[in-house]
């Protein structure tokens, strides 16, 4: 397959927010499918709730399931956002971008139910009520969806930050600017700390003994200091640069 990279230059570019030029201006087959296929999982989540209700007290329980079904979504569009913003940025249709995204839309169309399923048992724990919990046995049940969570966490992770890295060595034929080289390497490496986190907890929770302080739950609480750490220091780097 021949590598489609876009070759248009620079005049009456388009840049986003970071100064990247848009060189996906146009949607790719492979972005139109990646995008169906997140419309898909979220459709998912949302007939996991049940049918249409038929009563009053139906309709408030189908109310309980929103914000479980809130922070599901959440997630799933940090990890569209992140493929939607590569494919602008790089505009790229070549055999590892096609190998790639599909592998974001398996791991993704594989995780929507124990994504919803954990942050059914997330929303349970905030607010001490309900029946989120039905299904999961004790800790021991807890921990395995904490490891099963974390493999697709991890996973999806890896993707975008292969695709990020798949773009840094592609740069001289997209012609990215200096800056636009450091920042690539620094949303790879981004995703990256993302893949490391969420496979340390799948480690923890295949590994430790099941408790009531559910460590791998708990690991995921260093990604807000991490990540703002890193980003200060990638944004330190790129304001250096000068194209």
């Amino acid at each position: 397959m021949t590598p489609a990279y876009p070759t248009a230059g620079t005049e009456n570019a388009r840049f986003d927010s970071d100064g990247f030029r848009i060189r996906g201006q146009e949607m790719t087959r492979t972005e139109t499918f990646t995008d169906a296929a997140f419309a898909f999982a979220v459709t998912l989540l949302v007939v996991s709730i049940d049918t249409i209700p038929a009563s009053y007290a139906e309709l408030r329980g189908m109310l309980q399931h929103i914000p479980a079904f809130g922070m599901s979504f959440l997630l799933l569009a940090v990890f569209w956002y992140g493929h939607w913003t590569w494919s602008r940025r790089y505009g790229l249709e070549d055999f590892p971008t096609i190998a790639l995204s599909f592998t974001l839309v398996f791991v993704m169309l594989s995780y929507v139910y124990p994504l919803k399923f954990l942050s059914n048992i997330i929303v349970y724990w905030l607010t001490g009520g309900g029946n989120a919990t039905s299904g999961i046995a004790g800790f021991d049940e807890l921990y395995g969806l904490f490891a099963i969570y974390g493999i697709g966490f991890s996973a999806m992770a890896l993707v975008l930050s292969g695709l990020s890295h798949h773009a840094w060595r592609q740069r001289e034929a997209l012609g990215l600017s200096p800056r636009e080289v450091f920042l690539t390497r620094g949303e790879s490496g981004a995703w990256l700390i993302l893949a490391l986190v969420g496979a340390l907890s799948a480690t923890i929770a295949m590994l430790a003994p099941p408790n009531q302080f559910v460590w791998p739950g708990w690991t995921y609480m260093i990604l807000p200091v991490v990540m703002r750490m890193y980003g200060r220091r990638v944004n330190r780097g790129a304001s250096r640069i000068r194209d």
